[in-house]
């Protein structure tokens, strides 16, 4: 049977129904932040800057450190990129926490959002304390070899590929 809400219609859900499924997805964010925090503390422990550990054929944990963005874009740079880099990423998880707060019911769409959230804060927290982010694994073939990334990464570009296959799958959801 439906529940009157606070605001007095029937079957509507209750207003703080909202910010607990937002709650949800901080947590799950924070989570992300935690994991991606403790795996690059490890590795700044652990290993030597450059070291490599061959795990299979075509990846390797290394510590290597990147003052840039995404493929040690501006790396080179004299230390500005690293305030740059700071500020659009708190720019984005504040824009995040409030698309959260939009959009929580598009359970894909949210999860997207979250993992990009949890991953952007992430890199944040490095640039904050080690100046430069901590990536650690490394994928290569032959000659050839994938930029190292780490957990923080990974959560930006799973979120960025569940986007393009939420808008994808939205386009082609016949209109009501």
């Amino acid at each position: 049977m439906a529940r009157p809400s606070d605001n007095g219609v029937t079957g509507a859900a209750p207003t703080r129904a909202a910010p607990a499924r937002v709650g949800g997805w901080l947590a799950l964010a924070a989570l992300i932040i935690v994991l991606d925090q403790l795996t690059k503390v490890y590795f700044n422990t652990a290993f030597q800057y450059g070291e490599r550990v061959n795990i299979l054929p075509f990846f390797d944990f290394t510590l290597v450190f990147n003052r840039g963005a995404a493929f040690s874009f501006l790396a080179s740079e004299e230390g500005w990129q690293r305030w740059l880099f700071t500020g659009l990423g708190c720019v984005a998880a504040v824009v995040i926490v409030w698309m959260l707060r939009r959009t929580h019911e598009q359970p894909r769409f949210s999860l997207a959002l979250t993992l990009i959230l949890g991953g952007a804060i992430g890199n944040v927290i490095d640039r904050v304390v080690y100046g430069h982010v901590v990536d650690f694994l490394l994928f290569y073939w032959n000659e050839w070899q994938f930029p190292a990334f780490n957990l923080a990464d990974v959560g930006i570009t799973c979120g960025a590929v569940l986007l393009v296959l939420d808008e994808l799958l939205r386009a082609r959801k016949p209109q009501a």
